[in-house]
């Protein structure tokens, strides 16, 4: 008998499409510009990258159905360490990213309703923080019904561009030939493009993290995550590729909102301004569902002693509610440390922050993947047919990630990681201490 509290399908392909497409697609079109057909190149890399990692979760997924989740992958196959170093850095960029996705949501509420414009931004953020916090405390189940809902409605503007890219194309040709970018293609500007583009593409493990609470699993995850990967890379594709070709690149290049500009151009003066609603939807929806995997992961983590046991508490709707009120504060700071930068420059930072942070885990998942095979053929296993395949390109993609990062980032990658060491560290010496006692 299936628990009414736990998540199917559709919901966790939300989750996916949901909290990949956040508010990142709808900025990327003017950070893309300046490298032209490089773009369309670095997105075919950065697609066929994130397929191969679907598939990496996919198939840990199905072989085991039982873990709780990318944690259970990793430590089950590498070690106690590399998991705790890749899910230390993926939880950090989680709380990180709500800061963000809160802040931009704002910035585009105040853009679509200027009546707004005296609110006090970093308390609007807040108060849109806590909100979502306050949703997923009522359960898993309420959350994922948001997120259902936002993901439907945040597909409309995607649907608006691409219906605009055809019926341009029918009615006139000649615009998408009218601005081609003179810029050559190079491997250096595809893989710094690519890079670019794979932030907007974080999030397709998402159907993983809360594994404990999906009905079946070992069917369900896999399904949803190349379901939801494989939507989102189509609908990634044709939106960034109208706005590229339709708009010269030096005046897409200075766009703060590509997608508004491209509607107001070809379809109506103040058409934009209603697409910018559809953005804050969209963001709102991102900022529900990492909400929800944030609680999720804490709560994962201090099942495994890695992080305080506190932290584990489920309330009476079965939510970790604990843990989502710490990490709620911790967004909550880094609303208010940063928010006087600008919507452009924090993305710009995010994207580096939060890719750096989160190739650790898609390399060691894909690592794990490795170990899996290995097992399975010692043991003769028919079953690690095609393992071996899937984790190469993985951890090829991932490693590729990292350099395409440059010095920068993955000097950022590393001290996240050192700076979760002492709590690791502190967090053994207490576990000792307390099977002696």
């Amino acid at each position: 008998m299936n628990d009414t509290r736990k998540i199917g399908f559709w919901t966790c392909t939300a989750l996916v499409v949901g909290n990949t497409i956040g508010m990142g697609i709808f900025l990327l079109p003017a950070s893309l510009a300046p490298y032209g057909f490089n773009a369309t190149v670095g997105w075919c890399i950065t697609v066929f990258g994130c397929i191969a990692l679907a598939r990496v979760f996919a198939r840990l997924a199905r072989e085991l159905p039982n873990a709780d989740g990318p944690y259970g992958y990793v430590r089950s196959t590498l070690g106690e360490l590399p998991a705790y170093v890749a899910m230390w850095c993926y939880w950090v960029s989680i709380w990180i990213t709500n800061a963000a996705l809160a802040t931009g949501v704002v910035a585009y509420i105040r853009a679509a309703f200027p009546e707004l414009a005296h609110l006090q931004p970093s308390v609007f953020a807040l108060a849109l923080l806590w909100t979502f916090v306050s949703i997923n405390l009522l359960g898993v189940r309420t959350g994922g019904g948001v997120q259902l809902v936002t993901t439907a409605l945040k597909l409309l503007p995607m649907l608006a561009i691409a219906v605009l890219g055809a019926w341009m194309l029918v009615d006139s040709p000649q615009s998408y030939v009218a601005h081609l970018p003179a810029r050559p293609v190079t491997l250096q500007d595809s893989m710094a493009a690519s890079t670019i583009a794979l932030f907007a593409m974080l999030g397709i493990e998402a159907a993983t993290v809360p594994a404990s609470k999906v009905d079946n699993p070992g069917r369900t995850i896999p399904r949803a995550t190349i379901v939801g990967t494989l939507v989102t890379a189509a609908i990634y594709l044709v939106v960034s590729t109208v706005p590229m070709l339709l708009l010269p690149g030096q005046e897409l290049a200075n766009a703060p909102a590509p997608f508004a500009l491209l509607m107001d151009r070809f379809v109506g003066e103040g058409t934009g301004r209603w697409l910018a609603v559809f953005v804050v939807v969209s963001g709102l929806g991102a900022l529900n569902g990492w909400t929800l995997l944030v609680g999720e992961l804490t709560r994962t983590m201090a099942d495994n002693g890695v992080l305080p046991a506190f932290l584990s508490r489920n309330n009476r709707k079965g939510a970790p509610a604990l843990a989502l009120v710490v990490t709620g504060v911790l967004a909550s700071a880094m609303i208010l440390m940063n928010y006087s930068k600008s919507l452009v420059n924090g993305f710009t930072l995010l994207t580096q922050v939060v890719t750096a942070a989160n190739l650790p885990l898609y390399l060691c998942c894909s690592l794990a993947l490795a170990v899996l095979w290995r097992r399975g053929k010692r043991l003769d296993d028919k079953g690690v047919r095609g393992l071996l395949s899937i984790a190469v390109l993985g951890t090829a993609y991932s490693i590729f990630a990292f350099f395409g990062m440059g010095h920068e980032a993955f000097m950022m990658a590393l001290v996240l990681a050192a700076a979760g060491l002492p709590l690791y560290v502190f967090m053994l010496v207490l576990r000792k201490r307390l099977r002696r006692s």
